[in-house]
């Protein structure tokens, strides 16, 4: 891990993360960096550059769950926004050792927000893939929220036009649930009442 540091003892730039080194949010939060960044368990991950596809699919799911939820009591959250995964169920920053931004979130229990993002996991999550993200990266992402609990999660491909949703099943798996491409209508198992077009999502 090569760093540096500023007069005030913040951490200014971080090259290729080191295997041997793990870091928590106290850390996180000290960063200041042009670049994206997630803690998987301590590793730091550089999240890469969005894509105009990839604003236009985050930014239709959004309003479209977000025009439901408006009378509903839960909460859609759009990245970036930090989700702190507390799997020694310790709330402290200096302990917390899994930082992640899902590029979408909705969140029934209101309790877990705060003024830093999110704290626990989002009863369902999206993410959307770009250029740049690694087999790696997705396969860590899958088992963390598999770990953490996440109800259902998508993984979108903007330029391929389909979607891969999972479901936490009854072994506390997430396992696969269906692929989705136009023409499919889907509900929300975190509000069973909102139904989504999938045509609607890449309709540019």
């Amino acid at each position: 891990m090569f760093t540096t540091m500023d007069d005030e003892g913040e951490i200014s730039m971080v090259a290729e993360p080191s295997p041997d080194f793990t870091y928590t949010y106290a850390d996180y939060l000290n960063w200041k960096f042009e670049e994206r960044l997630e803690l998987f368990k301590g590793k730091i991950f550089k999240m890469a550059d969005t894509t105009t596809k990839h604003q236009l699919v985050a930014g239709k799911l959004y309003l479209r769950i977000g025009s439901y939820l408006k009378k509903q009591p839960h909460m859609v959250f759009i990245a970036p926004y930090d989700v702190r995964l507390t799997f020694q169920n310790s709330k402290w920053d200096n302990e917390m050792i899994t930082v992640l931004q899902p590029d979408l979130g909705i969140v029934c229990d209101l309790a877990k927000i705060d003024d830093k993002g999110v704290i626990g996991m989002p009863d369902f999550v999206v993410e959307i893939l770009v250029p740049g993200d690694s087999s790696k990266e997705i396969k860590l992402k899958h088992e963390l929220y598999q770990e953490a609990g996440v109800g259902e999660y998508w993984i979108i491909c903007p330029s391929c036009e389909y979607i891969i949703t999972y479901r936490l099943n009854n072994k506390g798996e997430l396992a696969l649930h269906k692929i989705l491409t136009d023409g499919d209508i889907v509900t929300l198992c975190a509000v069973p009442g909102l139904q989504i077009d999938i045509a609607d999502i890449f309709d540019n």
